[in-house]
């Protein structure tokens, strides 16, 4: 019995046969790829994606953030049947196309619409990195620029959710000409007298950040997101020399101006309705004033 109490712990883990990890169901456990720890993956989605350990933000699917954000995660949505097509006939996009579309269930890799926050109404745009890894191309910048024109035909706030490779080089210069064309359409609706955050999620890249992703009243990001113009290889190897290892996150683009706010996802519905409500006339939920 003495020998029971003192006898030495294992020092080593046990490692589950083929069997066992047979019996578990596939997708019942995640790992979080920045501290490693293993966790059931109905405990990460209760705590919003987010490492209970280290305070990792998981990616979130575009119908996960449109369910986190608004109220009772409901969009009437625009521009559903909207699809890419091959204009340039570049080799494959056809087949890269319809695999993004098979694999994620969407036509493209951003959805809009109109919905409310905090009983506000608003109009959303969230880009997905799912779909063709976020990239800007004919589609994605058509149905953002009809979304901008609605928040100033209805006088509605607007917010965009940002993530994206850049511009999408299978569509060349009609996917460039979409940073212009985004663009023009967030200065009108500034001059209408709207009110836009952008809010940046993992990761966010070239033409996306060049255009509307840094043009908000008001932008804001979650923790430990990275974004930039070129990636930091591209970068590094510009100026010949070694960057801090937290360059391009949302910490240090906040310590450097890029940023307003860096916000855990758990506050950033209530943040995003508080925003709202200050810059909405009082006593009306549509009307939106500037500044």
């Amino acid at each position: 019995m003495l020998k029971d109490i003192f006898q030495k712990k294992r020092k080593y883990a046990t490692i589950p046969s083929e069997k066992t990890k047979r019996d578990i169901p596939e997708g019942i456990m995640s790992k979080c790829p920045k501290c490693g720890k293993i966790q059931y993956s109905k405990e990460l989605e209760k705590n919003l994606k987010v490492c209970t350990e280290c305070g990792y933000h998981h990616r979130l699917g575009v119908m996960e953030r449109i369910e986190y954000t608004l109220d009772d995660g409901r969009i009437f949505e625009y521009d559903r049947d909207m699809v890419s097509e091959d204009p340039l006939g570049f080799e494959g996009y056809e087949e890269k196309l319809a695999r993004s579309m098979e694999s994620t269930g969407l036509r493209d890799a951003v959805i809009t619409g109109e919905g409310t926050i905090g009983g506000f109404p608003v109009v959303i745009a969230v880009i997905t990195f799912d779909f063709f890894q976020g990239t800007l191309g004919s589609v994605v910048g058509e149905k953002i620029t009809r979304a901008i024109e609605a928040a100033i035909q209805k006088g509605y706030p607007l917010m965009i959710f940002s993530t994206s490779g850049g511009a999408r080089m299978q569509e060349s210069i009609l996917s460039l000409m979409q940073m212009a064309k985004t663009s023009a359409a967030i200065s009108r609706f500034h001059e209408s007298g709207g009110f836009y955050i952008s809010i940046i999620t993992d990761p966010t890249y070239g033409g996306v950040t060049a255009s509307f992703a840094m043009l908000g009243d008001i932008i804001v990001a979650e923790p430990g997101v990275r974004f930039g113009f070129a990636g930091r290889m591209v970068v590094e190897q510009t100026i010949r020399q070694k960057l801090p290892d937290y360059f391009q996150t949302a910490e240090f683009n906040l310590e450097h101006g890029q940023l307003d706010k860096v916000i855990h996802r758990k506050d950033m519905k209530a943040t995003l309705a508080k925003m709202i409500e200050m810059h909405t006339v009082k006593g009306t939920k549509g009307a939106s004033v500037h500044g």
